[in-house]
């Protein structure tokens, strides 16, 4: 019988825009996810950490004030060394400052390690389809 999947929720850096992230929260146990929630204002090097403790199975950050990208710069590297590359990645919001066509977004998130990446506004319940698809991918559901 495999585990009840762990997964991580916070906003990253001085984001403090929580309620998106209890609402994924929320959702993500209602599903029968076990969540680790960290909350606002979570540095890279925390997700990181607590990652390690948990052992999670993936890390799902959120940001809506456009300074995520800045924010996360190294952190795919730490993460690496970390021994944390199988640990799924998602990240979803407001994610870069001013006006700007979300397909450029995906790619520079991808680039940093993140597996999947959302636009401002999206359901969780997509997001916990995405999750679920993946872990299944990966045989841990």
């Amino acid at each position: 019988m495999k585990k009840t999947p762990t997964v991580i929720t916070g906003t990253v850096g001085m984001d403090a825009h929580v309620i998106g992230t209890k609402v994924l929260s929320r959702a993500l146990r209602d599903a029968g996810f076990k969540v680790v929630e960290l909350g606002m204002q979570v540095s890279p090097e925390e997700f990181i950490s607590v990652a390690q403790e948990t052992k999670a199975d993936a890390i799902m950050m959120t940001s809506l004030y456009g300074m995520a990208e800045i924010d996360l710069k190294g952190f795919n590297e730490k993460r690496l060394e970390a021994g944390l590359g199988d640990v799924l990645m998602y990240i979803g919001g407001n994610l870069m400052v001013g006006r700007y066509d979300p397909k450029e977004v995906e790619p520079r998130f991808k680039a940093l390690g993140f597996n999947r990446v959302y636009p401002p506004g999206i359901e969780p319940e997509a997001g916990i389809a995405d999750l679920t698809k993946d872990l299944k991918a990966k045989g841990k559901m």
